[in-house]
């Protein structure tokens, strides 16, 4: 975090209207962002999009963070996002195979075809039909692209904070991320 008497006056009230809104703090990515305000305000209304203003249901999109922040090993997104995916309904041995990069089984069929989409995109940067077909059977067009949307905005936050070497939120608890097993 940049100290307060080093911000210019654009980072200032970049961190102020962080603090004052939804997310009612500077963390996270924001903390790398700070250094450039502009970007900050984009990626942040997009993440409030994305998270406070979406069509779909919480439990989905928590199931796709914390899968996101698992495919890139972001420790933030996923201690952050762990307890809101099981607050939202997703079972805790769903979200345990996700830790450990397995697959887990028996989901509800959106959850199915939502993790079965984002692990898709982010092994082959693109969909089959097949699954791009059981996508839009629950989810819709509308759904689609917040769904991607959602995988790219997660996986861009995510892999800003591995390069800066954003440490995850204090007194966030939840069980790390360790290395994908051999």
């Amino acid at each position: 975090m940049l100290p307060a008497e080093s911000m210019d006056d654009q980072q200032s009230a970049a961190a102020k209207a962080l603090i004052e809104g939804p997310r009612k703090g500077v963390f996270g990515p924001f903390v790398p962002l700070l250094r450039t305000p502009e970007l900050l305000e984009r990626v942040g209304k997009l993440g409030e999009c994305l998270r406070f203003e979406s069509g779909l249901d919480a439990r989905v999109r928590e199931l796709v963070t914390c899968t996101v922040a698992r495919h890139v090993s972001n420790q933030f997104e996923w201690l952050m996002h762990a307890p809101l995916a099981l607050s939202a309904g997703v079972s805790e041995t769903t979200l345990e195979a996700v830790r450990l990069g397995a697959r887990p089984h028996y989901l509800p069929a959106d959850e199915e075809v939502a993790l079965d989409f984002c692990r898709e995109l982010l092994t082959t940067h693109g969909v089959s039909n097949p699954t791009y077909e059981r996508l839009r059977t629950i989810f819709g067009e509308k759904g689609i692209v917040e769904l991607t949307t959602l995988v790219g905005y997660f996986a861009m936050v995510s892999w800003l904070m591995n390069v800066a070497r954003t440490p995850a939120h204090r007194g966030l608890v939840s069980d790390p991320l360790g290395g994908f097993p051999n």
